[in-house]
C-alpha cells in the first residue's frame, strides 16, 4: 500500500507533508535513511564527507558527500535513552542495559566477565525512601487507608491522603541526595562485610571485592528508589572465586547493617528545618537463582528488570521530560497536582539551597544522579557495547565496498578523511509519520521473532533483548 493511502485520518498539515514527501524524488532515500535509524523520533542531522584512499597510490577507493543525499543532509539516530523521547533509541538502550547486566550473571568472556560468575554470591538489591506521608497504595487484598479497593490503574495511586500535611520539601530533598546516599552505602557495606568477616577493611579488600550495577527508578509517589545487582568477586575480580567467609548470608546481612547506618545531613535553610535523610524501611534483598529452581528470580527476570526501567524517568509520576523554568510553565503543561508540588517545591528550595541546582532538575522531582551506574569490574561497559555495533556495522560497509579489513593488513594500507558538521536535527510532520511507521513495524518484526524462539526450546534466549 502506497504512503498516501496509509496516511487517511491524519491532520491536514501532516497530510499534506506526506503528500509531499511521497511525490519527491528522494522519497526512497528518506526512507531508507529513517529506516536506519530504527525509526528515531528525533534524528541528527549531519553535513559533510568522507573519502577513503589507498595509502601508497593516493587512489580514491570510496567516497561519499551529502551533496547526493535529499535535502544535502544524513540522518543519524539520536541516541536519548528516553522512552518518552525516543522509543527507537529508548530500545537500543535499554537492550545494551540489559547485555550489561546479564553479563555481570551469567558470564560472557566476550563482554570481559567469565561463566564462572555464576558460582559468586550475588543478590537483587532494592533500596528505598521513607514515607514523607500517608499515600493512596495497594496494601494486598486490603483496602487502602482511605477505604477503597484501588484498581492497578487508578490515577490516585501513589498521591497523598492529604496534600496539605505531605512533606513535599522533605520528598525532593531525598530525591535531590538520593546518589549520595547510594554513595555512602557503598562505604558502609564494605565496612560491614569486613566486620561480619572478623577482618580488617584492608584485608577484606585483600580477600575479595564487591561489585555492583545499578538503576534508579520512580515509585508512583515521585520518590526515586534504587535496584542493584551486588555481587562476591576474587580479590582480583569477577575472574576469580571469592574466598570461603564471602557467603550469601554475609552479603546480605552487611547490606541491611550497611543500609540502616547511612545519614545525609541537610542543614537549615529559611523556613526549612535541618533534616537527616536515610533509607526507608523496606529494604528488599533476594538471592539471584541461575534458573528459578526455588530462588525468587531468575538471572534474565533481573537482567530484563533493570533495563525496563533504564529507558524511564519522572515523566511516568506525570511530569515532563523537559526543563520547566517557572511555576507558570506548570499550568500552561497540564502537569497534575502531586506532581505539580512536588516542581513546585523544588523551584521554592532552589533560591535556599543553590549548590543544589533545584531549578535545574525540577522536571526530575529534585533527583540529579545517573539512572544506571555500575562498579567498574562488574561487566562490560555501555560504551563497549555501542563500539562493538559501530565495528559490525562498519565491518558490514566494508564488505559492500569491498574494502580490506584493517585488522587483516600488516600495515595500515588505507587512509580516510572526514569532515561533518552538525546541520539540525528532528523530522517534518510527514517524516515523523514515516519514522513513526517504520518504528511500529520494526517492534512488530521483534515480537514475531521473539515469540518463534520462545516457541523452540532448543535455543537459549535468554540472552535475547
Amino acid at each position: 500500500m502506497t504512503a498516501p493511502a496509509l496516511a487517511a485520518g491524519l491532520d491536514p498539515a501532516t497530510l499534506t507533508d506526506v503528500l509531499r514527501l511521497a511525490g519527491s524524488p528522494g522519497f526512497d532515500r528518506i526512507q531508507d535513511q529513517i529506516r536506519r535509524t530504527g525509526g528515531c523520533s528525533d534524528p541528527i542531522h549531519l553535513q559533510g564527507s568522507t573519502v577513503t584512499r589507498d595509502r601508497s597510490t593516493g587512489q580514491i577507493l570510496h567516497h561519499y558527500s551529502t551533496d547526493t543525499e535529499p535535502g544535502g543532509r544524513l540522518r543519524l539516530a539520536c541516541g536519548n535513552r528516553r522512552a518518552s523521547r525516543c522509543p527507537s533509541c529508548a530500545w537500543t538502550y535499554a537492550g545494551d542495559t540489559y547485555h550489561l547486566i546479564r553479563a555481570g550473571l551469567v558470564g560472557d568472556p566476550a563482554k570481559g566477565t567469565p561463566e564462572t560468575i555464576r558460582e559468586h554470591p550475588r543478590v537483587f538489591a532494592t533500596l528505598t525512601a521513607p514515607s514523607f506521608g500517608p499515600v493512596h497504595n495497594r496494601p494486598g487484598n486490603r483496602p487502602c487507608r482511605c477505604g477503597t479497593r484501588h484498581g492497578e490503574d487508578a490515577p490516585e495511586l501513589g498521591t497523598p491522603l492529604d496534600p496539605e500535611t505531605y512533606d513535599y520539601a522533605g520528598a525532593v530533598l531525598w530525591n535531590n541526595h538520593a546518589s549520595e546516599l547510594w554513595r555512602y552505602f557503598t562505604i558502609y557495606l564494605r565496612r560491614q562485610i569486613a566486620k561480619r568477616a572478623g577482618l580488617t577493611q584492608k584485608e577484606a579488600h585483600a580477600q575479595a571485592r564487591v561489585s555492583f550495577g545499578k538503576v534508579a527508578e520512580y515509585q508512583k509517589r515521585g520518590a526515586v528508589h534504587f535496584h542493584a545487582v551486588i555481587r562476591f568477586d576474587g580479590p582480583e575480580g569477577p575472574d576469580f572465586p571469592p574466598p570461603a567467609w564471602a557467603s550469601l548470608d554475609l552479603l546480605t546481612d552487611a547490606i541491611h547493617a550497611a543500609a540502616a547506618r547511612v545519614r545525609v545531613d541537610v542543614p537549615p535553610a529559611g523556613d526549612q528545618p535541618a533534616r537527616t535523610l536515610r533509607w526507608g524501611t523496606q529494604l528488599d534483598v533476594q538471592p539471584i537463582g541461575a534458573f528459578g529452581h526455588g530462588e525468587e528470580i531468575t538471572e534474565a527476570a533481573v537482567a530484563s528488570y533493570v533495563a525496563k526501567y533504564a529507558t524511564k524517568a519522572a515523566e511516568t509520576t506525570g511530569t515532563v521530560d523537559r526543563r520547566i523554568g517557572n511555576k507558570e510553565a506548570l499550568v500552561i503543561l497540564g502537569v497534575p497536582d502531586h506532581p505539580r508540588r512536588l516542581i513546585e517545591a523544588c523551584l521554592d528550595l532552589h533560591a535556599l539551597y543553590p549548590d543544589r541546582k533545584f531549578r535545574d532538575w525540577a522536571h526530575m522531582l529534585g533527583f540529579r544522579g545517573h539512572f544506571s551506574t555500575k562498579s567498574r569490574r562488574y561487566s562490560t561497559t555501555l560504551g563497549a557495547l555501542r563500539q562493538t555495533r559501530a565495528d559490525y556495522r562498519a565491518a558490514q560497509q566494508r564488505e559492500a565496498l569491498g574494502l580490506p579489513d584493517p585488522d587483516d593488513c600488516t600495515e595500515a594500507t588505507t587512509l580516510t578523511l572526514a569532515h561533518w558538521t552538525y546541520a539540525g536535527h528532528g523530522h517534518t510532520p510527514g517524516e515523523s509519520w514515516l519514522a513513526a511507521n517504520i518504528r511500529r513495524d520494526i517492534q512488530h518484526n521483534r515480537e514475531i521473532a521473539r515469540e518463534v524462539r520462545a516457541d523452540l526450546p532448543s535455543l537459549d534466549v535468554a540472552g535475547e533483548w
